[in-house]
């Protein structure tokens, strides 16, 4: 089967680089998943994202923000508590990105460990998916 690709212009390459850049940094895409399953809470997003820093988190969670993917939510309570939730912009970009998930099922290969990752250890369990199964977009930890 041939496709034919559609030429883009410059401004149409910068913006699919810039969101791919964005959704590829590190971190962003499972605290993105991490979100669109239900994590709420900055303790549940931790959690849920296996390896992850309190440091990166905030860090990224801005930057998902100045982006229009996250919203915060401050509840004047004691303490106060504070809730993210994915914008309509970050839940089309959560339903766009399936057909990537789809792909990679098929055809990528599972990420590596590095040596500096403490779950590296053969005695750490594995981390296991999440309901899309995908190693891409895998986040939690079985142990």
């Amino acid at each position: 089967m041939r496709h034919e690709w559609q030429r883009i212009n410059d401004e149409e390459c910068r913006r699919f680089q810039s969101s791919v850049e964005l959704v590829g940094k590190r971190w962003s895409s499972g605290i993105l998943l991490a979100v669109a399953q239900g994590a709420t809470r900055f303790t549940e997003i931790i959690a849920a994202v296996s390896g992850l820093s309190d440091r990166l988190l905030a860090q990224r969670v801005r930057e998902l923000q100045t982006a229009g993917l996250l919203e915060r939510e401050v509840i004047p309570t004691t303490p106060v508590q504070v809730r993210y939730h994915l914008t309509t912009r970050g839940a089309d970009l959560m339903r766009a990105l399936q057909p990537l998930d789809e792909w990679s099922q098929r055809w990528a290969q599972p990420a590596r460990r590095s040596v500096e990752d403490p779950a590296s250890d053969p005695a750490t369990p594995a981390p296991t998916t999440t309901a899309s199964n995908s190693g891409l977009l895998s986040v939690r930890d079985s142990g």
